[in-house]
């Protein structure tokens, strides 16, 4: 099974995604179905039972991941906005201090000094612990996205006949060309986007 990653940055915090390239080694089994699967299988076969997913495409479409790119842009910019508040806070704090240092008496120069770097030491701190806290809460919605399409696709793939979905995706790719009639990045989006609808219910 191979995977591709793919990072979608914005204000600093990228998301990285994981897909799964899902494999299916068991062709549908023959029956007499009124939707002429003769006519599948001959399709199936004529591809060798390889097709391809446009990674570009299906994470530009997809509901699902629409949804946790914008979650995590808005976690983003408000992480952003309260470490910029801050940070401007004690650049108030240590401005005052260099205007009335001259006023001060040598021991109420060290300690506010003291005062001022455990104050930018907690900032550090804080700035750590929230990238931190972003990353980590990253690390499990992709885990999420993988098993949501990797889950999908093994299922499609099955009925489909496929025996193996390969990825493409502009620029981070191992595919250089592939026949379009092997492109199956549609009906892959609509059955994620179908199933994400049934699952909101």
């Amino acid at each position: 099974m191979n995977k591709f990653f793919l990072k979608i940055g914005k204000a600093g915090v990228g998301l990285t995604l994981i897909i799964a390239v899902a494999a299916c080694n068991k062709p549908v089994p023959k029956t007499a179905d009124a939707s002429k699967p003769e006519a599948k299988e001959n399709a199936v076969s004529a591809t060798g039972g390889i097709v391809y997913v446009n990674s570009d495409s299906l994470l530009t479409n997809y509901e699902y991941f629409k949804e946790i790119k914008a979650k995590f842009e808005g976690k983003s910019k408000q992480a952003e906005a309260d470490l910029k508040d801050k940070g401007t806070a004690f650049q108030r704090e240590v401005a005052a201090y260099q205007q009335g240092a001259k006023d001060m008496s040598a021991d109420q120069r060290q300690q506010t000094e003291q005062r001022l770097a455990r104050k930018q030491q907690e900032l550090q701190t804080y700035q750590q612990n929230a990238g931190s806290a972003l990353q980590n809460e990253e690390a499990q919605e992709n885990e999420k996205l993988y098993n949501k399409v990797a889950e999908y696709l093994k299922v499609h793939a099955k009925d489909k006949g496929y025996k193996m979905v390969l990825t493409y995706s502009k620029g981070n790719s191992t595919i250089l060309f592939a026949d379009e009639s092997l492109d199956v990045t549609k009906e892959v989006i609509a059955g994620l986007n179908e199933a994400y609808k049934k699952e909101k219910k």
